[in-house]
């Protein structure tokens, strides 16, 4: 085993540039940049969590594109673009990083892994020497796998270990069994020492013991614990006395 620690991580920190944002431009219209100065990230796990349209994946998309990544995901190395709408908030985050540096990394957009799937058959199609990109991957085409065990191909064969690796949504296409898998090879990465950044809506996924989970509210960025979080607190009333909820909901 051989967890990082916090001054082993390989980012520590998510600054804000604060005296070069343009106001009433986005994303600094999103409620929660007025109060955010510094995100402290956790050396294992962070869970960036918040209500549809509060943020959560445009704040992760700019830690991953102020580290180096492209902004439709891949690894280090991807350099396509299907689109260009990424916002302007990675030329205004300073990452603080730890001691160590990692040995393999990966941006996970569920929003456009389609186009990442596609790239990687578009560049095998090179004629190169050596294997070819999707061999990392298992060496079945993403295309021709479910969607959900394109997905899981990805955590499973092209995560290494000593890795940075941040997911926006990975839950998006698995099933609550697939999201067990999914909490059960973090674990492993973990324990081998590799540093997670998630974005998700899953109680599933971000029940992980080592690690914060940041709340995005209207009012900032405050952790919170799995239990206070409102994802937690639905789920558990849900299933703890469905028809009531239900009587209520269809009521309304």
């Amino acid at each position: 085993m051989s967890l990082l620690t916090a001054n082993s991580q390989y980012i520590r920190s998510v600054q804000l540039k604060r005296e070069q944002i343009k106001h009433g431009k986005f994303p600094f219209t999103l409620p929660f940049i007025k109060n955010m100065y510094e995100l402290p990230l956790h050396p294992n796990i962070t869970y960036i969590i918040g209500e549809n349209g509060m943020g959560k994946s445009t704040l992760l998309e700019g830690i991953a594109i102020a580290y180096g990544f492209n902004p439709e995901g891949g690894t280090m190395n991807f350099n396509f673009s299907s689109y260009d709408s990424h916002s302007e908030l990675d030329e205004h985050l300073r990452l603080v990083k730890g001691t160590e540096r990692a040995r393999d990394h990966f941006f996970f957009r569920a929003e456009t892994f389609y186009n990442v799937a596609t790239s990687i058959e578009e560049l095998d199609k090179e004629p190169v020497r050596g294997p070819k990109i999707i061999d990392s991957f298992g060496g079945l085409s993403l295309h021709e796998q479910s969607h959900g065990e394109s997905f899981f191909a990805v955590f499973r064969e092209r995560f290494r270990g000593k890795g940075l690796y941040i997911l926006d949504e990975p839950e998006a296409a698995l099933s609550p069994l697939r999201q067990l898998s999914l909490l059960s090879r973090i674990d492993q990465l973990v324990k081998d020492g590799s540093q997670f950044i998630i974005s998700t809506h899953s109680p599933i996924v971000m029940a992980h013991p080592l690690s914060t989970i940041m709340q995005i509210t209207e009012d900032g960025v405050y952790e919170t614990t799995l239990e206070e979080t409102e994802h937690y607190s639905i789920m558990k009333q849900f299933f703890e006395n469905r028809d009531r909820m239900l009587h209520h909901l269809f009521e309304e």
